[in-house]
């Protein structure tokens, strides 16, 4: 069970956006504290969209992409009988969000070379465009569900 924290509560919406999911984000991004810096590289990737796209606002765009690599299904471990199985789940909305912006920002983080802003934007619209490291990612969760589907029984 993960701890659950204060953040669903107490969370405000982002300054320019006024989005929940862009402040989540953003402190997601965050490390060792310096969230300006994560509002900085977050508020230049939007920048970046908003070339890159210029018919839709760029919030609009990162919403859809986090929506195109949340997961429907994930494969968890049941101990059955001394086999351990891979059973094929579905994945409550919280959890898929924390894993789309997870697979998000491992993508962004294994790219080497440029400036975080331009990885990033790099990565939300290929997400958007349905490709990319993220959404590669949420495939092969759905691959793996679907090669499982025989222990799916177990399910309980």
């Amino acid at each position: 069970m993960g701890k659950i924290t204060a953040s669903r509560e107490t969370l405000k919406p982002d300054p320019r956006y006024k989005s929940i999911l862009a402040s989540k984000f953003i402190n997601c991004l965050m490390q060792d504290g310096k969230k300006t810096t994560a509002q900085e590289v977050f508020y230049g990737a939007m920048d970046e969209l908003k070339k890159r796209v210029p018919d839709d606002e760029p919030i609009d765009v990162f919403t859809q992409a986090v929506e195109n690599v949340k997961p429907h299904v994930e494969v968890r471990s049941k101990r059955v009988g001394g086999a351990a199985y891979q059973v094929p789940m579905q994945v409550n909305r919280t959890r898929q969000q924390s894993l789309a912006i997870r697979w998000l920002l491992l993508a962004v983080r294994e790219k080497k070379g440029r400036p975080a802003h331009l990885k990033l934007a790099d990565e939300l619209f290929a997400a958007y465009n349905r490709e990319g490291t993220a959404y590669t990612r949420r495939e092969n969760v759905h691959r793996m569900a679907d090669a499982n589907k025989a222990f799916s029984h177990f399910a309980w």
